[in-house]
């Protein structure tokens, strides 16, 4: 019985030993005595018990390693914490066993190098705004030198860019100083314009204010044109009356009359006004004089008649 059963457990050592089921997500590399003899690829397979040995197993799904975080140095000589995830995937399951002990420390080590030689050609201000371009870089550096390990280097992504204590307290100065600038900047352009507003509204009111003088020059103008043209026209009818009174039969002596009327008068006034009299007061008497005369010849007149 004892016997039956060592030979069971034989029997099930050699099949073990014999059957290999590789699964879906993985690669086996196989060694026969000590020397590579292929990369079995998922599903059923036969070895020589004893002389095949499955050396290395490789998981051929998309890895995804942590790049842990690490001093920086920018272009402008400013340090910082970078770390990131790398993603890679095994394409060679031979090249990935004997073309270098541990790819995945490898990859890891890698990313830290070339992602310290790429922030070296940035800026500060780049390495923010430029990331994607910086992860495009990097995975272009790792993958030319992973091919030699069998492995894709799919994608690399940054997670944090932590400068230092120091460094964020002197861009918190400089954000801060930057939007006084603005502050100061968009003020002095508030006041620009107004002065300019107010100066185009001063220079549109001195424009008015001229035009309105102009145009009250204008018809002040046109009135006292109008005002002579109109004094003319009465002066030009009433000597038009004057003449057409001359030309009739007793114009001349009615106009002589009126004269004498007229002369008398205005002596009168002077005389009455005057403190001194250069005139005789006697003279102021000759209306009476005239006037008795005209009745004296109108009574003339009747009597012939």
């Amino acid at each position: 019985m004892f016997a039956f059963t060592i030979l069971i457990l034989f029997i099930g050592f050699i099949l073990y030993k014999l059957l290999l089921i590789v699964p879906m997500r993985e690669v086996h590399v196989i060694e026969r005595l000590g020397k590579f003899r292929t990369v079995l690829e998922p599903g059923f397979h036969f070895l020589i018990p004893f002389f095949d040995r499955v050396a290395y197993r490789h998981d051929t799904r998309e890895q995804v390693l942590d790049v842990p975080p690490q001093s920086c140095i920018s272009k402008d000589n400013i340090q910082l914490e970078v770390d990131g995830l790398v993603y890679l995937k095994v394409m060679d399951g031979k090249l990935a066993s004997y073309g270098i002990e541990d790819y995945r420390l490898a990859a890891v080590n890698l990313a830290q190098t070339t992602m310290r030689s790429e922030i070296g050609k940035l800026s500060l201000s780049e390495t923010f705004s430029e990331r994607e371009r910086l992860n495009e870089a990097i995975v272009r550096e790792i993958d030319k030198a992973s091919n030699p390990w069998g492995i894709k280097m799919l994608r690399y992504e940054i997670k944090n860019i932590s400068p230092s204590r120091h460094v964020i307290h002197t861009l918190e100065k400089q954000m801060e100083a930057e939007r006084r600038k603005r502050a100061e900047i968009t003020l002095a352009s508030a006041e620009k314009a107004a002065m300019i507003n107010l100066s185009q509204g001063e220079r549109q009111e001195a424009i008015n204010i001229s035009e309105g003088q102009k145009q009250k020059r204008i018809n002040e103008a046109k009135g006292t044109a109008q005002e002579i043209a109109i004094v003319a026209n009465a002066q030009a009818q009433a000597m038009s009356l004057v003449a057409q009174a001359l030309a009739a039969d007793g114009g001349n002596e009615a106009m002589n009359m009126q004269l004498k009327e007229q002369f008398i008068e205005q002596i009168g006034q002077v005389i009455a006004q005057a403190d001194i009299a250069v005139v005789p007061t006697e003279l102021a008497k000759i209306e009476g004089f005239f006037e008795g005369m005209e009745q004296v010849a109108d009574s003339v007149k009747g009597a012939k008649v």
